[in-house]
């Protein structure tokens, strides 16, 4: 059987529990550094870093003026993940800004777990706007990016002039605690954010032995052949996630050699630990923001997805725009790209930059 990594009623525990607050980080003179000599792989992009809420990123960047894009990627991914959007916004006007988000590629990696929290990561991305001398933004987020931005805004609205969420819907506060929820529901089976909760860094340790065998089976489409998993036993037991999913049998047309290189290079060098740390902040995220329970988005807001996207299970357009506009106040648009999965900007880019474009030029 083909394991599905995400349901939609087990992403609705993990969005609705991630919040912060609205206190400030020490404030601090952010210093931009001076521009890092490197070959992009994509024409145009230039890399630097700059500090911002007390850590070093590593950030992409296209296009000199216009207003501000921050492009936030999910995991397991990279700046990498937004090559097709970068310089099709930098081409329309924008000043696109990519950062490699806390704890991976070149971006400083807290030994801390709570450092991975909701409040450090929506300080990082005000901390960006600082270092630019910005003083708005729109702030767009695939998988855990859209979790990012969408409480990034909820925190620091006055940053933040509108949003884009893709794959990854946004509900409000769970009433209960998305961690137990899950628990109950699993128990004793596998499920890889309970994997990545796990103590002792299991779920790092077998992706950082074979990054290139995790990357090849999650960056795949919905109809891309598999082989038949080495483990169908549920129980979690029975072995880790890699083994779970299918090996590819070929790449997508999405994905060229050279573009599987480039991330599975990325991530031999930072390692997993960066990303799996969100997820152990599922739990700490949903106990500190009591105070966001009942707080709307209030900045227009468009979602987009592919309509075979695992995480929306199935969900159509009206759905989710009922399911968001009790907690979204400017919902624009839901759109829901046919035949296409969770990987949208990368799988179907035309139709993502066309929404994208479309939105932003009707703000």
């Amino acid at each position: 059987m083909q394991f599905r990594w995400m349901s939609a009623s087990v992403l609705a525990m993990l969005v609705s529990g991630c919040g912060g607050t609205d206190t400030q980080t020490d404030s601090v003179a952010v210093q931009e550094e001076k521009t890092v000599m490197e070959t992009s792989p994509v024409e145009g992009v230039t890399f630097r870093f700059i500090e911002t809420n007390g850590i070093r990123m590593h950030i992409a960047e296209m296009g000199d003026d216009g207003p501000l894009v921050l492009l936030a990627h999910g995991w397991p991914e990279s700046w990498y993940s937004w090559r097709h959007q970068i310089p099709a916004l930098a081409n329309a006007g924008y000043r696109v800004v990519v950062p490699e988000m806390r704890g991976y590629g070149k971006t400083d990696a807290p030994a801390s777990i709570e450092d991975y929290d909701i409040v450090h990561l929506a300080a990082d991305m005000v901390g960006v706007l600082d270092a630019l001398g910005e003083e708005k933004a729109t702030i767009v987020g695939h998988d855990w990016g859209a979790v990012v931005a969408a409480n990034t805004v909820l925190l620091h609205p006055e940053r933040f002039s509108s949003l884009v969420l893709m794959s990854v819907p946004h509900r409000g506060r769970a009433a209960e605690s998305p961690m137990e929820a899950m628990q109950g529901r699993f128990d004793d089976n596998f499920f890889y954010i309970l994997y990545h909760n796990e103590p002792n860094g299991v779920a790092d340790a077998e992706y950082d032995g074979n990054p290139r065998g995790l990357l090849s089976r999650l960056y795949l489409s919905p109809g891309s052949p598999r082989e038949a998993p080495e483990v169908t036993d549920p129980k979690r037991s029975a072995g880790g996630w890699i083994p779970r999913l299918g090996a590819a049998q070929g790449l997508p047309g999405w994905l060229t050699q050279a573009d599987l290189d480039y991330y599975v290079a990325q991530f031999e060098s930072s390692g997993f630990r960066g990303g799996v740390n969100y997820y152990r902040n599922i739990q700490r995220n949903w106990e500190i923001t009591a105070h966001l329970a009942n707080r709307k988005i209030e900045v227009p807001t468009l979602f987009i997805a592919g309509q075979k996207d695992v995480v929306i299970g199935g969900a159509t357009a009206p759905m989710l725009t009922t399911m968001m506009e009790g907690v979204i106040n400017d919902l624009r648009d839901v759109v829901l790209v046919p035949e296409i999965g969770h990987w949208i900007q990368q799988e179907d880019p035309a139709a993502t930059n066309e929404a994208l474009l479309g939105f932003l030029k009707s703000l």
